[in-house]
């Protein structure tokens, strides 16, 4: 049995999550944490910590997680280079331990970001799309930027010229956020869960690749897969799509 701890149990994911978890076969919740717990208490005894804090603590709780010689599975999004890095540092102080910080947990969607990444370069032109609820507090959503910024690397491999785009006015705002070279656009309506779409256009024609969570229990399939291999995988992982 993997023990298995939830930071943030309280909040939308955390309370899908821990359901998930406690119908899952081999996994064992002995740990329910969120705000006003002491994290370091409730993670004694725990194999895997799953983490969906809010992007402003998500940093410390990793780290303490990695520092308690615990695994770390993250869905909390908001994560830049920097703080990627100073989880690495804490991981090379702590030899075994692995983390794994995934943008989205839905198989669709990651399979998604491959289809646009393999796609992209054969258009000539690509941009994103991103739907939330209106309470999400980061835009444009790690999803999102992960796709965008897949989409990036894989065009620049190829040879492939920027999105042609001739706007030299225009209110701030209006063509989106620059991800790497690839405009991303954020939507927060009333109603939506989490969507993506991406537009890639050539001449005469175009293609849509879009996926949508209508419910958080989408998350869930992948963030089981993540429990059951973080464990094999030390070191720091960014994106759900190294685990399958």
């Amino acid at each position: 049995m993997i023990a298995v701890a939830v930071v943030g149990a309280a909040g939308r994911m955390g309370r899908t999550t821990c359901e998930a978890v406690e119908a899952a076969d081999g996994l064992n919740l002995v740990a329910r944490i969120d705000l006003g717990d002491d994290l370091e208490a409730g993670l004694k005894g725990v194999d895997v910590a799953i983490v969906f804090s809010v992007p402003d603590v998500v940093l410390e709780h990793v780290l303490t997680c990695v520092r308690a010689g615990v695994h770390t599975v993250v869905g909390t999004t908001g994560w830049d280079a920097e703080r990627l890095r100073q989880v690495q540092d804490a991981l090379d102080a702590a030899p075994g331990v692995g983390v794994l910080v995934a943008p989205n947990f839905a198989l669709g969607a990651v399979l998604l970001m491959r289809f646009a990444a393999e796609a992209a370069v054969h258009f000539e032109s690509v941009e994103v799309i991103e739907l939330h609820h209106p309470n999400k507090v980061d835009a444009p959503s790690g999803t999102a930027r992960h796709t965008a910024t897949a989409i990036a690397q894989a065009r620049r491999e190829a040879g492939v010229a920027p999105s042609p785009d001739a706007t030299n006015t225009g209110l701030e705002g209006a063509r989106g956020a620059d991800v790497d070279g690839v405009r991303v656009h954020s939507v927060r309506l009333r109603g939506l869960v989490a969507h993506e779409e991406v537009l890639l256009g050539g001449p005469g024609e175009q293609l849509t690749l879009r996926h949508d969570s209508f419910d958080r229990v989408s998350f869930m399939p992948g963030v089981l897969l993540a429990v059951r291999a973080v464990g094999d995988r030390p070191g720091l992982t960014v994106g759900l799509e190294n685990y399958l």
